[in-house]
């Protein structure tokens, strides 16, 4: 195809010209991508603003594979490569759990207290849906009173504030599934406590 200008001037000849046919768009929808907030959060030194401890709950963006996990570990690395404590909580049934060093521990849920003076070693509360939720100290500066993290009651607490016993459809299955010998522990709990029918 061609487009030719036409002269203003009639003398003269002029050839063929080509007409343009103007297609219509359709609109589409293009991949772009997708801004997830991940939240932490950080205790940190009054006077200097100096990040002293990070908490981390795992979601399912930084615990499965892919992108999101990748930036999870360089995160986690430059913490653990630095002066911060680190508490890293994992309540996520799927997905391979996050490395430690010389460890077979298998467990449905974590927390990790990695202390920044106590480097490469860490303790690693393991725990499983049966269990109860770990007691631990919140590890601060050596010279600091470390507060005690109650995981059960700061949960209970959570529950009961919220109205998850009223939100939460007890009949329908947990997702992911439970092991057969868990769904049927579960079962017989939520029959105790009147949360199941049957």
């Amino acid at each position: 195809m061609a487009i030719k200008r036409q002269s203003n001037s009639p003398d003269v000849p002029t050839g063929s010209v080509a007409t343009l046919t103007i297609a219509l768009p359709t609109t589409v929808k293009v991949p772009i991508p997708e801004k997830i907030k991940q939240t932490y959060l950080e205790v940190r030194e009054m006077a200097t603003k100096q990040v002293v401890t990070a908490i981390e709950i795992l979601s399912p963006v930084n615990k499965r594979s892919g992108e999101g996990r990748i930036t999870y570990l360089k995160k986690r690395q430059s913490i653990l490569g630095s002066l911060t404590n680190l508490v890293e909580i994992d309540l996520l049934q799927s997905w391979e759990p996050m490395p430690v060093l010389n460890s077979s521990i298998q467990s449905d849920y974590r927390v990790l207290v990695s202390r920044s003076d106590r480097r490469p070693f860490a303790e690693l509360y393991a725990f499983n849906l049966r269990d109860s939720l770990p007691v631990f100290p919140l590890p601060l500066r050596e010279e600091d009173v470390k507060p005690i993290v109650n995981l059960p009651e700061l949960f209970a607490g959570i529950y009961d504030r919220a109205g998850y016993d009223y939100r939460i459809d007890y009949d329908l299955e947990p997702v992911p599934s439970l092991s057969e010998e868990n769904r049927v522990w579960a079962q017989e709990l939520l029959q105790e406590t009147g949360l199941r029918d049957n």
